[in-house]
């Protein structure tokens, strides 16, 4: 059972917001069983809308739209709606009667712009909008499933969960499609490709292999379809557990989460604590780590010791090793994990210092040189990575470093 997914607005196409429904969206149905062929997003034109959804029926049996919806003139979409299939525009009462409920509820007049929103083609069956005034609308025409849904995310989102997803489950007769996700860190997608060669090769047509890179990160996610869930399932996992045992030290989970929620939850699993010194990643692991709930279990805090300065009042560095052998340096990173330990009185401690760029770089230490250490109280891992000159992709990068390295050495405290 194949989607299409077409999102409707100039703000989308300019920059001016970033299209995040079709994403959760395509999330939503493939859990359910229905791959999403392709996404695309139009402009407010009508002779753009009517093109796009004639293309999409002949690649798609569901075609979900979203955007232009609203009570205002570059909204257009309900009326290329009507044109596309021939039917004029009524009034629908329940979409009256929830528009009033609505302003009724806030107490304001209602215009009577909002008022035309309860219009709708006549051929479609509406979908309560109960977050909101604009509609939506289920259409099956020809063999084919359509759906328009408001573009705010939030109404958009309690549409498809609470009446779009139920109503095409009861409708169509949908496959079964498994995942499963093993994240890897610490190597490329061509190296584990290579390494895994002869596995990827044994999978049945009905079980295929991707690969998802991402800042020194690869997601190997394991798809199949089929009609038994629980053979299906099994076949996976199967196939699973030997990219797991080949792969080895790199796998950092065998489920789709961001590697620094695996480090959270190995941590608190253990009642380990962890406190970091950053200097050229200025905060951004501190971040990633408190932007999940719970994390205070685990994180203590650190320093961002940007400045040399800091590094030996904060973190004890010495005065000579940062003379000697500079800030970007293994002498001064293992100081800076030793001092994070010290000084935060945590059972791990990350410390990171490089040269995140554009400028700043020598010959001995270009741009992207950066050092990263991982310390308990019984050992230090020290290693220097030398990544590209783009400044973000640097600091993305040394994180994901600091991370696996202190994934390791998780591992063998606790085996």
């Amino acid at each position: 059972m194949l989607a299409e997914i077409i999102t409707i607005g100039d703000e989308i196409l300019i920059g001016q917001i970033v299209d995040t429904n079709s994403a959760w969206m395509a999330q939503l149905l493939n859990r359910e069983g229905i791959r999403v062929k392709q996404i695309s997003s139009v402009s407010d034109s009508r002779e753009h809308i009517l093109k796009a959804l004639a293309e999409a029926a002949l690649r798609a049996d569901i075609i979900l739209i979203t955007g232009g919806l609203g009570p205002t003139k570059d909204d257009i979409t309900k009326q290329t709606l009507a044109e596309y299939f021939n039917v004029p525009l009524v009034m629908n009462d329940d979409a009256l009667n929830n528009v009033l409920n609505i302003f009724k509820r806030y107490n304001r007049p209602m215009l009577d712009v909002n008022r035309l929103q309860a219009q709708v083609p006549q051929n479609c069956e509406v979908i309560l909008n109960h977050n909101g005034t604009a509609p939506g609308m289920w259409f099956n025409e020809s063999g084919k499933i359509y759906v328009s849904m408001p573009g705010v995310p939030f109404e958009m989102q309690y549409m498809m969960q609470d009446q779009v997803v139920p109503k095409l489950k009861s409708t169509l007769q949908l496959p079964v499609i498994v995942h499963k996700t093993i994240l890897t860190a610490g190597e490329g997608e061509s190296y584990l490709a290579e390494k895994i060669a002869d596995i990827e090769d044994s999978l049945p047509p009905y079980i295929k292999l991707a690969y998802l890179p991402k800042m020194g990160q690869v997601r190997l996610r394991l798809s199949g379809d089929g009609e038994d869930e629980d053979q299906l399932r099994q076949e996976i996992e199967a196939f699973a557990a030997k990219i797991i045992e080949r792969v080895g030290i790199n796998v950092i989970a065998e489920e789709d989460k961001p590697i620094e929620k695996v480090i959270l939850d190995t941590m608190k699993q253990h009642d380990f604590t962890l406190s970091v010194a950053e200097s050229c990643t200025g905060g951004y692991v501190s971040h990633l780590l408190t932007q999940h709930p719970g994390s205070s279990a685990v994180y203590l805090g650190g320093a961002i010791s940007y400045s040399n300065d800091l590094k030996q009042s904060i973190l004890g560095v010495k005065e000579e090793t940062l003379y000697q052998f500079g800030a970007v340096s293994e002498q001064t990173v293992r100081e800076m994990v030793a001092g994070a330990l010290q000084q935060f009185k945590s059972d791990f401690a990350i410390a990171i210092t490089g040269i995140a760029g554009p400028d700043g770089g020598t010959e001995e230490k270009p741009v992207g040189t950066v050092w990263i250490a991982v310390a308990n109280a019984n050992k230090t891992i020290a290693k220097k990575f030398t990544f590209g000159n783009k400044r973000v992709q640097n600091i993305e990068r040394s994180a994901v470093g600091a991370f696996f390295m202190l994934n390791t050495l998780i591992k063998e405290t606790t085996t």
